[in-house]
């Protein structure tokens, strides 16, 4: 189950090769190892998402960027880890902590040019009612 979503605001559209980014964090889920070193992630499981959102408010709409000579056009990224139950505190710290530093060499060069927020979250699915899954990708990577 593990799902990476990306939520952003529409103005990084220009800015931030989300598609990349999407590449970027599959790639680094596929490298986080459980304390007996055995992949957490699923190669078949592994998914991102990302979703522009096209109208959006940040912060105080841009006065203290303009005031600090920035255009006052914030962006924000907000990454979620969802992961089925199982994994240690440390598994999940180590994800997050992964996610984060990809993120954030990613996104280096915007940094550098507008302001910009960047949050990553990593949350764990509760008691599940139902869980079906129906999947031909998993055999490719036994």
């Amino acid at each position: 189950m593990p799902h990476v979503v990306i939520l952003y605001t529409g103005n990084l559209e220009p800015h931030v090769d989300m598609g990349r980014l999407c590449r970027k964090l599959a790639d680094t889920m596929l490298t986080v190892r459980a304390e007996d070193g055995a992949q957490v992630f699923p190669t078949g499981g592994t998914r991102v998402f990302a979703y522009p959102a096209p109208h959006h408010a940040v912060a105080d709409g841009g006065a203290a960027g303009i005031a600090a000579g920035g255009d006052g056009d914030y962006g924000f990224i907000y990454i979620n880890l969802r992961m089925g139950k199982g994994r240690s505190e440390a598994v999940k710290q180590s994800a997050g902590d992964a996610l984060l530093a990809c993120a954030r060499a990613h996104l280096q060069p915007v940094f550098e040019k507008r302001h910009l927020g960047l949050t990553v979250q990593v949350d764990e699915a509760p008691g599940q009612v139902y869980d079906a899954k129906h999947s031909n990708l998993h055999p490719l990577f036994r």
